[in-house]
């Protein structure tokens, strides 16, 4: 599989291969956002394809990735289980919590999830 623009309740989501290379900078953040400007209004990643620094709040590396979303108005789905990370940080579950209750960035556990609540956006 590699990262694809695929349709899910009608929305144009850039779904990103697993076994592709982790994002860890900045500018890796922005290469996905150039590349869902092909047809996607969503960027699902794959939590494994995150740097662990992404799931460590005090680096601001997660709240830098985040922003540049909103900021070029793309929805962001960390598509996976993070019940690891969670366990480790109430700050982080805090942030996933508040994100998830919100329109720009989601945290789910598959892509059937993230179809689901499309549906229940739209």
């Amino acid at each position: 599989m590699s990262d694809d623009i695929q349709e899910l309740a009608g929305v144009g989501v850039l779904v990103l291969d697993p076994a592709g290379p982790v994002i860890a900078t900045e500018q890796d953040a922005l290469d996905l956002i150039g590349a869902a400007f092909l047809g996607a209004q969503v960027v699902a990643v794959p939590a494994s394809r995150l740097d662990a620094r992404f799931f460590t709040l005090g680096n601001r590396f997660a709240g830098e990735v985040m922003q540049k979303f909103v900021n070029y108005r793309l929805r962001l789905a960390i598509i996976g289980d993070i019940s690891a990370h969670l366990a480790e940080s109430s700050a982080l579950r805090a942030l996933v919590h508040e994100s998830n209750k919100g329109g720009h960035i989601w945290f789910l556990p598959d892509l059937d999830a993230l179809d689901e609540r499309l549906r229940s956006a739209a």
